[in-house]
């Protein structure tokens, strides 16, 4: 196969950060008995003019349905293209899978807090625990769509929360460091995830044209590239996570076209 790069821009931070983008794939250690099985997909973009956003969810979600033993699909920001009023619509859009799904706030989500908690049924900061995996999602925008660091105190307590549970899993819509092209740095706040020993991988969404992963102090970085938008990778794709019995996990990327894996890695 021939592949572009996936990353555009590279940073490197002394020798706790080296990059890893398809060393794994081919090589996936996939547990014997999964326990649990999630779907993450950024930057729909509903609403967005000049762009299908209408086929691009119906495809994302008929994908997702030919998924077997999904447990939860998380949207990790972009959810709308800037105009608040749309929140409602993509919400209603969400409802049709057949499995409990979350999202995170993006830098196009620009809605405030209040008005997302309302219309989405979860605070931009939320965090939830299931099959003894804890999963945290996190604001990193605002009403103006700038790009933000998480909150280090929320990060934090929910953090300490879920510290006796053997997986916890991180969704951040733009990118904590400045390694891709639209990241932000923060290294405070890398250091603190990193400090956790059960924080399995972070997934970010924001760069459409990045779907590969990066390493930080021996931790997971992910990115799930884009299933619609007007820019990016020419394949709009998700990923999949499983963690199986045996405390294996794994993680791969997909076409929503015709489920063909691009790229995976263990965790």
């Amino acid at each position: 196969m021939n592949r572009r790069p996936f990353l555009q821009k590279i940073s490197l931070i002394g020798s706790s950060l080296m990059t890893m983008p398809f060393m794994l794939y081919g090589k996936m250690d996939f547990p014997k008995a999964t326990r649990l099985k999630f779907i993450t997909a950024s930057d729909g973009h509903w609403g967005q003019p000049n762009t299908d956003f209408e086929t691009s969810h119906r495809n994302l979600i008929e994908a997702i349905h030919r998924e077997k033993d999904v447990d939860l699909v998380v949207f990790n920001g972009d959810l709308i293209h800037d105009e608040p009023t749309l929140l409602p619509e993509v919400k209603k859009v969400y409802s049709q899978l057949q499995v409990p799904h979350y999202v995170t706030r993006g830098n196009h989500d620009r809605v405030s807090p209040a008005d997302f908690e309302r219309i989405m049924g979860q605070a931009t900061n939320f965090s939830f625990q299931t099959k003894d995996s804890g999963f945290i999602l996190l604001d990193c925008s605002n009403e103006k769509g700038e790009y933000l660091c998480a909150d280090m105190d929320i990060a934090k307590s929910k953090l300490d929360e879920y510290a006796s549970l053997p997986h916890v899993f991180v969704f951040v819509h733009i990118s904590q460091n400045d390694w891709t092209r639209h990241g932000v740095p923060c290294t405070d706040f890398l250091n603190l995830l990193t400090s956790y020993p059960n924080v399995r991988a972070t997934f970010h969404g924001h760069d459409h044209d990045v779907d590969g992963q990066m390493i930080y102090k021996k931790k997971t970085f992910l990115w799930s590239g884009h299933f619609g938008g007007n820019w990016g990778n020419p394949f709009p794709s998700y990923r999949v996570c499983e963690v199986g019995e045996d405390g294996k996990a794994v993680t791969y990327l997909k076409t929503v076209k015709d489920g063909t894996i691009l790229n995976g890695h263990n965790l």
